[in-house]
């Protein structure tokens, strides 16, 4: 594995290890996790509405606000930095794995599964 590819794992890692223990916290099923990252209230989640949502750890790990992960915000203080830019790319793919009917939207059963590889 590449150093980049290194780094983007352990970002990735403790990005969902945020994102578990604060959704875990307050969320308990399924339809809670739709109902809160469905912000206009469709009943489904658009790539906005997602990226919005599951960007809450790298805006948190971003002291400086400055839209980059610098290796001394990242776990263990290692890695390459990476970008919002990227970030929110790499979401993106999550999102199109994870939309397996390729409507261009997550619905409860989407959301409930793991993304597809």
């Amino acid at each position: 594995m590449s150093s980049r590819n290194a780094a983007r794992a352990v970002v990735c890692a403790w990005c969902a290890a945020l994102l578990i223990a604060s959704a875990s916290a307050q969320v308990t099923q399924t339809s809670e996790y739709l109902q809160r990252m469905d912000t206009d209230g469709d009943g489904r989640v658009s790539l906005a509405e997602y990226q919005a949502w599951m960007s809450y750890a790298f805006d948190r790990m971003d002291r400086n606000g400055d839209g980059v992960l610098t290796p001394d915000e990242l776990p263990g203080g290692k890695g390459r930095a990476i970008t919002r830019a990227e970030h929110m790319v790499k979401l993106a793919a999550t999102f199109n794995r994870q939309d397996t009917n390729r409507d261009g939207y997550l619905d409860a059963r989407e959301l409930a599964a793991p993304p597809q590889k």
